[in-house]
């Protein structure tokens, strides 16, 4: 079996504002190194539950925050810019974890909340459907047949994944009290968490159904600021709807997410 771990930053276990996250915050040191033990408590957890691979993408921001000399040499990873894939080739996994993930944007108590960019995306859809990175992410695993397995972070995100995914594993490291506040579990009993969810739900893979948006796919994004819209007429395919609102219609998610 074949795990595809990508992996965020908001949701990592002892993470709860934003200096955390940010290279160039004095509190960044101490995030960076909270993402690479989460990263090892689930690699730990992978291959305790049989798995024979396991890659780990780190996907926040420019994908440069792990503490490569630190991490588990069992696994590879991908840092860096990806291209066009958003997970490289994702299809050849049996299954995804959406390791340190947050709720979508304007999720009330969420920890960090936001979709994509906090600057720019106020809201976006899916087919009509109000969607944050969990269901993009994966609904993109979902068209390439992979199912996503397990998902952790805080009870927000927890709780959006497990409404988008039927009998996904769930690891609520934090419970969230404000956007930069939470009540959060030891790093010990956070870590043990993580490992005891991976190996759960490796094994359990073949249960969990992927996620199946069905074509064609209708993306509207709505933005945070007016003046942000395409220019009309430059791209043909998309749909202005209001000052802050346009949508694009495509074959898939991860063509509809290209064309935004």
């Amino acid at each position: 079996m074949k795990v595809f771990v990508i992996v965020d930053m908001e949701g990592i276990s002892g993470i709860c504002v934003r200096g955390q996250v940010l290279n160039g915050d004095a509190r960044y040191a101490a995030g960076r190194k909270y993402l690479t033990w989460d990263v090892n408590a689930c690699v730990e957890g992978c291959f305790a539950g049989g798995v024979e691979s396991v890659v780990v993408q780190d996907a926040h921001g420019g994908g440069h925050h792990f503490l490569w000399e630190e991490l588990d040499p069992r696994a590879e990873y991908i840092q860096g810019a990806t291209g066009k894939e958003r997970m490289p080739d994702i299809g050849s996994f049996d299954g995804l974890i959406l390791l340190g993930y947050h709720a979508m944007a304007g999720t009330p108590e969420a920890i960090l909340e936001h979709t994509m960019s906090s600057a720019n995306w106020q809201n976006f859809w899916l087919n009509g459907r109000k969607t944050g990175e969990i269901g993009i992410d994966a609904a993109i695993a979902g068209e390439r047949g992979v199912p996503a397995i397990m998902a952790s972070g805080d009870d927000k995100a927890c709780r959006e994944a497990e409404e988008f995914i039927p009998g996904i594993v769930t690891a609520c490291v934090k419970t969230g009290l404000s956007v930069q506040g939470g009540r959060l579990l030891s790093a010990e009993t956070a870590h043990k968490l993580i490992t005891a969810c991976a190996t759960e739900a490796v094994q359990k893979a073949e249960q969990i159904a992927p996620v199946k948006i069905e074509p064609p796919v209708t993306a509207r994004l709505e933005v945070v600021s007016r003046g942000r819209l395409p220019v009309r007429g430059e791209k043909p395919y998309v749909r202005i709807i209001d000052g802050r609102t346009y949508e694009v219609t495509a074959d898939s998610v991860q063509q509809a997410l290209d064309r935004l």
